[in-house]
């Protein structure tokens, strides 16, 4: 396996040696699809001894198949053209929309220029620390946990792309993406419970107020509660079976299913929401009569007057703005389910039967996040234990 090294536009000296240009290792490339071994060649060294130490990589990688073939494909063709589409076929679309959101949004107008065999862990660094202090161009800063999502979504590209070896190792490995707080180390925002019926009772009156109540009574996750069918209910038996979930698709609705099989789960309803479903039921009918053809009947139990899906940015607004109104403290429309988790925990409900009606994939999950929320927990198995193995 040979390879040599030549100048590029200096004058060669009486001495053998050269003044200006610069140096361009070259070596035999592989064998290439029309049977033709080709060669290879990498230049712009400003010295000899660098085109050389280059060359002597390349012939030492080819020995031991590490070499990977130099390729003009910049990290933005390579993550859009080639990379994004093949997720299509292993991930959710709602996932593969919001990989492509971020990239184009935080990673091509800073690093989609940049050749992909170029890229390095300092330009990583810039970016994560560019987005934690200005967000982008024109944008907010981001908070610590989107730019490490950020981070790995760069990760599981370039691990691809090592796979196939379209680079020599994935330079994320070595980059240092911000920290997050572990599940149960994060500050959780919540409610007490007088917090809660506030809300409740103020939400009630509204046309999606039975949305929020449901939310609220089982911890059920935004898209879950939007997308509930009237078959999935058995108001009798006061049940709900979770088997659809509305997602936003590049800005449009569309029907899903749970992610995992935990998730698709059937709960128990209480009387009170029971009750509030049945209201809401006749108002819906109202609606429909009043739509008459034009109602779009998609048996949600939540939708629009002419039955069309909610949006859940729609959902998550109304509910933000209702907070806002009140003058409650500020919580997201997801922090509801934190807060029944832990309102449940407090009541002395187990955390099995949590962790199964919040759809979650592990018991231990579910105390990792909230036994931190409810410390009284630990203070209650304290004094039990204490109780058997003392006197009193």
């Amino acid at each position: 396996m040979k390879g040599f090294v030549r100048n590029r536009g200096g004058s060669r000296q009486p001495n053998g040696s050269y003044r200006g240009g610069t140096w361009t290792a070259y070596w035999e490339d592989d064998q290439s699809s029309d049977g033709q071994r080709h060669q290879g060649s990498k230049g712009g060294f400003s010295t000899k001894r660098a085109a050389q130490e280059h060359l002597s990589n390349v012939l030492g990688a080819k020995r031991t198949g590490a070499y990977v073939p130099p390729a003009k494909t910049t990290f933005g063709r390579y993550l859009t053209e080639s990379w994004l589409p093949m997720q299509q076929s292993r991930l959710r679309p709602s996932t593969v929309d919001d990989y492509r959101r971020k990239i184009e949004r935080h990673v091509l107008p800073e690093l989609g220029g940049i050749g992909l065999q170029e890229l390095d862990v300092a330009g990583l660094d810039r970016l994560y620390a560019d987005l934690l202090d200005h967000g982008g161009p024109g944008a907010r800063p981001l908070a610590p946990k989107t730019v490490r999502n950020i981070h790995v979504i760069i990760s599981k590209a370039l691990r691809d792309a090592t796979r196939k070896r379209l680079v020599s190792r994935n330079v994320a490995l070595d980059a240092d993406p911000p920290s997050v707080p572990g599940p149960g180390e994060r500050e959780m925002a919540t409610w007490a419970p007088d917090e809660l019926k506030v809300f409740l009772r103020a939400i009630t009156p509204h046309r999606l107020g039975a949305a929020y109540i449901l939310a609220a009574s089982t911890g059920m996750r935004r898209g879950e509660v939007l997308g509930v069918r009237w078959s999935d209910l058995d108001l009798d038996r006061r049940t709900v079976a979770v088997r659809h979930t509305i997602v936003n698709i590049a800005y449009k609705v569309s029907v899903s299913e749970p992610k995992t099989a935990r998730g698709r789960r059937t709960i128990t309803l209480d009387p009170s929401t029971v009750a509030v479903l049945r209201r809401h039921h006749l108002h819906q009918l109202t609606e429909k009569a009043a739509a008459g053809a034009d109602y779009g009947d998609g048996d949600l139990v939540f939708a629009s007057p002419t039955g069309e899906a909610i949006h859940p940015d729609l959902f998550s607004q109304t509910f933000e703005r209702t907070v806002k109104r009140l003058g409650l403290r500020r919580v997201r429309l997801h922090d509801l389910r934190h807060i029944y988790a832990t309102l449940a925990l407090r009541a002395g409900v187990d955390a099995k039967t949590v962790s199964m009606r919040l759809g979650h994939s592990t018991v231990a999950f579910t105390l990792d996040v909230y036994t931190k929320a409810v410390p009284q927990l630990d203070q209650e198995a304290a004094d039990k234990i204490a109780g058997l193995i003392f006197d009193n």
